[in-house]
């Protein structure tokens, strides 16, 4: 679902409620841009209300009132009171008469509260939702042939999903020479390179231990190559194209390549780890599912770490 206002929504949360004898709901709509909140009684509008998805205004609670017939004010306070959930208080000339989650506070939790309110950059707003949008393609491209090793490596072994993955990477090569739409994103000779390497790894050892170790091999080169992009480069060439894919306008690039490439590392590690210790099936799972969260937290860090070394 789409919606002008706030973007592509996300979740939609409905807390309804009773106020003077009249049935209320506080329709709260979580969208790319932000969260809208509207104020219904017997299911018409009497107030609506908006906040940016970062910037200190984000951290804020919706403030919506409403009179009702008798002449009476109902007030409603609306905010996260967890990393996922909306909460809501509703006053009737000033006496509460409702609650969504009684006795706890109508707050986003301290560390999503400090992150929220730190997306500024010189006072402005440090998010561009339109760089996601911009590379919206590359990105779906990413997931799908991440998802496409897993399928075939589970119906096949990790030798031929290697290859197949090699296969398809070449086709949107090529394909990408007769489309408008940027396929492979601002690192798509980096990837390619990396992906050839992967799969002649996978070939020449025909070797399911082998190709398992080819995460921790090919963890390890990308890595060097990020911190010699950082170190040396300065960041221009691998930085300033995954800045790319991250919606901040504050990332310092030769921080950003530092940064990832030490939680490449830090991967790499893992990856070996898991292998060595865990059957094949846990690592097939691990590598396409469970690695995820890790390398999110590293990066993340990473991107706090790259955007306050901005100027």
């Amino acid at each position: 679902m789409r919606d002008p206002s706030i973007g592509l929504v996300f979740w939609t949360y409905r807390r309804r409620f009773e106020a003077d004898g009249l049935p209320c709901c506080l329709t709260a709509r979580a969208g790319m841009s932000g969260v809208e909140t509207i104020l219904s009684v017997c299911d018409v509008d009497h107030d609506r209300g908006f906040r940016p998805a970062s910037g200190p205004e984000a951290i804020r609670n919706h403030l919506l009132s409403a009179r009702l017939p008798s002449g009476r004010l109902l007030e409603v306070e609306a905010g996260y009171n967890s990393w996922a959930n909306i909460a809501i208080a509703a006053r009737l000339d000033g006496a509460l008469v409702h609650e969504s989650h009684p006795g706890k506070p109508i707050c986003l939790p301290a560390m999503a509260a400090k992150m929220t309110a730190q997306a500024t950059a010189d006072g402005q707003p440090a998010m561009d939702m339109n760089k996601l949008k911009a590379n919206k393609v590359p990105i779906l491209v990413d997931i799908l042939t991440g998802l496409l090793f897993f399928i075939v490596a589970k119906l096949t072994d990790l030798t031929t999903a290697a290859l197949v993955g090699a296969v398809v990477g070449i086709g949107l090569v090529i394909a990408q020479r007769f489309v408008k739409a940027d396929l492979l994103g601002g690192l798509a000779l980096f990837g390619i390179v990396m992906m050839l390497l992967s799969a002649g790894f996978a070939w020449w050892f025909q070797d399911d231990d082998m190709v398992k170790m080819r995460s921790t091999v090919m963890g390890l080169l990308g890595a060097a190559i990020f911190l010699g992009d950082g170190l040396i480069n300065k960041g221009r060439y691998i930085g300033a194209g995954l800045s790319r894919y991250i919606a901040y306008v504050d990332i310092r690039p030769a921080r950003l390549a530092i940064g990832l490439g030490v939680t490449g590392l830090v991967m790499a590690a893992l990856n070996f780890a898991v292998a060595r210790l865990f059957s094949t099936d846990v690592w097939l799972f691990y590598t396409t599912f469970g690695d995820v969260f890790v390398s999110f937290a590293m990066a993340m860090y990473a991107i706090s770490w790259a955007r306050r070394g901005a100027a």
